[in-house]
């Protein structure tokens, strides 16, 4: 068996960022070989035409500027399926209204309550840019859309948001603009868990023939994946959609290629900490896959990863 030397880290004036990814290639780097390995399992995956390509994600990110990294992946059409948390829809909506501030992992919680400010890590949210503005404007849509349909799945109850959002200022910030613009299904299998879903219960009280048809994405994800000839994904976080997104492609023999990026550990049996090597144990991502598992904070890692990612598939 031959082995690679570890090579030292060069770097040079204004290097870009995918440069600096190549350089972690050779170094041995504990976590930096993976973020390396990272870039070229989604430059294989997004290259090869066969592939139909997940991206998972929990909605905590969403409250950050990772927020617009995952957009830029829908905007360019770089992934076919998103899996996500009600949570998403919660800080995509409310961040088209209102302003989420940087805050601090460092505060008086109870002075904070106090003032109606809610705390997600570091970043503030004042009650009246959450719920009172996903109430106002949440309501007036779900009784326009009520009008024409009582019974929605929730990708098309996102999709028919999404082109809501046509006449907002800020609609090209979105997430759900972008996935109904470019028609990319996102699948909210947990979609009563959150403010979103809140907002549909409220208006359930007054329309009670108002029906979420769950197993319609269900029968779509079962659709896509059956005749997927080959199929990747990115999935940061863990949870239900991390879970959603392998369990459907373990019915096609387990994913070609995947990536996870989690802070997550192992030890404690989680699905969130669980390794790409698990997976594969029980088919869900096959045995020769191109799979790497990265540990760390997805809004540290995510900005380089995908800038290297845009400068590879950039036009020659």
């Amino acid at each position: 068996m031959k082995y690679k030397p570890i090579r030292d880290i060069k770097l040079k004036n204004k290097m870009n960022t995918n440069e600096v990814i190549k350089e972690l290639q050779n170094s041995g780097g504990f976590t930096s070989k993976k973020l390396a390995a990272g870039v070229d399992i989604l430059e294989n995956m997004i290259n090869e035409k066969k592939c139909i390509r997940f991206l998972s994600f929990p909605a905590c990110i969403i409250s950050t500027g990772t927020r617009g990294i995952i957009k830029d992946l829908l905007k360019k059409k770089l992934f076919d399926v998103v899996i996500t948390t009600c949570g998403t829809l919660d800080h995509d909506l409310a961040r088209i209204w209102e302003d989420y501030y940087n805050g601090s992992f460092i505060t008086d919680d109870i002075e904070l309550h106090k003032k109606g400010i809610n705390r997600l890590g570091n970043i503030f949210i004042p009650n009246q840019c959450y719920g009172k503005i996903l109430e106002e404007k949440i309501q007036p849509i779900l009784s326009y859309l009520y009008v024409n349909s009582n019974k929605w799945s929730t990708k098309d109850l996102i999709w028919a948001f999404g082109k809501h959002l046509e006449k907002e200022k800020k609609r090209e910030q979105s997430i759900i603009y972008w996935a109904w613009k470019n028609k990319i299904p996102i699948y909210v299998p947990g979609i009563t868990d959150g403010a979103f879903g809140s907002q549909i219960w409220m208006h359930y009280q007054q329309h009670r023939d108002l029906t979420i048809d769950l197993l319609k994405d269900e029968q779509e994800l079962s659709d896509i994946t059956f005749n997927a000839k080959k199929s990747g994904a990115l999935i940061i976080g863990g949870g239900i959609s991390k879970h959603h997104t392998i369990w459907w492609n373990q019915f096609k023999g387990g994913l070609d290629y995947a990536v996870y990026i989690t802070t997550a550990a192992e030890y404690d049996g989680s699905l969130s900490g669980a390794q790409t090597h698990e997976a594969i144990s029980w088919g869900k991502i096959k045995e020769k896959a191109d799979n790497v598992t990265i540990n760390g904070d997805a809004t540290v890692i995510l900005p380089f990863m995908i800038s290297a990612l845009f400068e590879r598939l950039a036009p020659k």
